[in-house]
């Protein structure tokens, strides 16, 4: 499961509000057993500061009958810039690990610098399903 995300960059996001939920394709970086991203004011942001809980999952697709999934269930929580040297280790670390996708991101180069709020997704369960076609007759050992 863990190889999988790491391989991807883009995956799902589901979060809900009230009687709502909402699913968006965002990028991410899987690093350190969490999901690292980047995001815009607006309204995923408002309500994930205030339900930050969420959903994310995550396809490899080959054909309709091979495929691997994971669905991860965590907590977002934002990174904030700061005078504390803990909390400016913690930006730039965030910062850094994004730019193992995107060594643009935060320079003036950055193809999306509208995206300047760091988020990490932490990891409260994560589950892995697949599908593989075999040739007729053949079963799995």
């Amino acid at each position: 499961m863990e190889a999988l995300l790491a391989r991807h960059h883009v995956g799902r996001l589901a979060f809900a509000f009230q009687n709502r939920v909402d699913l968006e394709p965002i990028h991410y970086v899987f690093s350190d057993g969490a999901l690292f991203g980047r995001t815009t004011y607006g309204t995923k942001l408002t309500v994930l500061m205030h339900h930050p809980w969420v959903a994310f999952e995550v396809d490899e697709v080959h054909g309709p009958f091979d495929w691997q999934s994971v669905v991860v269930k965590g907590t977002v929580y934002f990174f904030q810039t700061g005078e504390s040297e803990q909390l400016r280790g913690a930006y730039e670390h965030a910062v850094g690990v994004i730019r193992t996708a995107m060594p643009q991101a935060f320079t003036p180069d950055d193809p999306v610098p509208e995206r300047s709020i760091l988020f990490r997704i932490h990891i409260h369960e994560m589950e892995g399903r697949f599908a593989e076609s075999r040739p007729v007759g053949e079963t799995r050992t």
